[in-house]
């Protein structure tokens, strides 16, 4: 494993407890996938069911309530997100990494996958979701792009020159590791999806309960002095919508694919 995704684990492992409060705007995507899912459909009842990147679990809830597969994989490698995933006789948890899952060729009906793969290599990870898929089996996952809290990047700039946003792949990345992985495209959007809070501060702690603060290099940086952060709190404000709330905006990433036979 390396070190960026040592510091990613940990991250989910500590925002396992605070994840499922916080994550408003993670339920708005998977509802945007799952609308995705139903106008892609597959074809007759579902046997194995792999919630790739599960968290908590909450995320899959509603698709597992339409396709009532016979078995469900609830695959992440945070052992803290598992832990609070529930127990269901037809729910199985399992830690692993989207890079090389533990799974058998071929074993799997339906992938699930919502914002978990932006985390990973987009050749490898996708490579592996399709080794393990059926022939014709579906696909419906989500990531994201790099206008990814493109508020909180240019409000960075000029306070210093650290990393403190990441910058995840494009769409046309996604869709060339797909085609390469073995996929037919079936339906590709990019859809800008906004949390929001009252302030600043509000608004990078929610960031930080559902994990997705360890979104730099992972090197240790300085605390904001308290002038550097009036100063970015002031560039912050700029972005403050009619509604008096303060966006932070996710590049969001919808792909509908298929594995070719």
């Amino acid at each position: 494993m390396t070190e960026r995704k040592r510091h990613v684990r940990a991250a989910f492992d500590r925002a396992a407890p605070t994840y499922d409060a916080a994550a408003a705007v993670q339920r708005d995507i998977c509802a945007q996938l799952l609308a995705l899912a139903k106008a892609h459909s597959p074809q007759g009842p579902v046997g194995r069911l792999l919630d790739a990147g599960c968290g908590t679990g909450t995320g899959a809830t509603e698709l597992i309530d339409w396709l009532k597969p016979a078995n469900t994989l609830a695959l992440d490698f945070a052992p803290g997100m598992l832990a609070r995933h529930p127990c269901h006789p037809r729910q199985h948890r399992v830690c692993g990494d989207l890079e090389s899952l533990p799974l058998a060729s071929e074993s799997i009906d339906v992938v699930w996958s919502s914002l978990a793969v932006q985390w990973c290599n987009p050749g490898r990870t996708l490579a592996e979701l399709g080794r393990v898929l059926k022939p014709g089996g579906p696909a419906w996952i989500t990531t994201l792009g790099p206008d990814t809290l493109w508020e909180l990047r240019d409000a960075f700039r000029g306070i210093d020159d650290a990393e403190h946003v990441i910058g995840f792949h494009p769409i046309d990345t996604w869709r060339q590791s797909a085609i390469q992985a073995g996929f037919q495209i079936c339906a590709t959007r990019q859809s800008p999806t906004a949390a929001t809070a009252d302030s600043l501060r509000q608004l990078l702690k929610d960031i930080k309960a559902i994990g997705a603060h360890q979104v730099g290099s992972g090197r240790r940086r300085k605390p904001l002095g308290k002038s550097a952060w009036r100063q970015l709190e002031r560039t912050y404000e700029q972005h403050r919508r009619a509604d008096a709330r303060l966006p932070a905006t996710y590049d969001v990433i919808l792909l509908a694919l298929q594995r070719t036979a």
